[in-house]
């Protein structure tokens, strides 16, 4: 019976100290809707955005989803996601590849990305979120869990110091 007894503790204890709160693989904290939590942006990224002249604030325009360029609507998937620029943005030139995660589980989609390739050169770490005004990003409801269907294709890459 003690040993009974100790898993349960055990399991109580793991419970309490989720309270509400989930982990990504990547190790973003999510909320209770299953969108990510707050999240630091690397001093490397906020480094390399300096230099490759990068401002918070800074935005360009951006192919969410590399396969679906041009389309309307597009779906994309809970998890990695590889854009592409469609302006120059800063050093980075149009074209550059834009690598990070999508989080389809709250009524807006969420993308954050952690990554730019820009071509014929190696990745570099940034810190960006994908944003169009008006709730653009608003999954339409006949989105299946997992996945959201959005009106456009095209959205703006906006350079962050932390994502909130």
């Amino acid at each position: 019976m003690p040993r009974n007894q100790a898993l349960l503790l055990g399991c109580v204890f793991v419970l309490l100290t989720c309270s509400g709160c989930a982990t990504t693989s990547g190790g973003v904290a999510l909320r209770p809707d299953g969108t990510p939590g707050p999240q630091e942006c690397p001093e490397e990224s906020k480094k390399a955005m300096r230099y490759m002249k990068l401002p918070v604030g800074d935005a360009a325009w951006v192919e969410l989803d590399a396969n679906q360029i041009k389309s309307r609507p597009i779906t994309v998937y809970d998890g990695p996601i590889e854009s592409i620029l469609d302006e120059d943005f800063g050093t980075l030139e149009a074209t550059t590849r834009l690598y990070g995660q999508v989080w389809t589980s709250g009524p807006q989609v969420v993308i954050r990305y952690y990554e730019a390739h820009p071509p014929e050169s190696e990745k570099v770490p940034i810190c960006a979120v994908a944003r169009l005004s008006e709730n653009q990003l608003r999954k339409r409801p006949e989105s299946k869990p997992g996945t959201a269907i959005l009106e456009f294709s095209l959205a703006s890459a906006y350079i962050v110091d932390a994502f909130c």
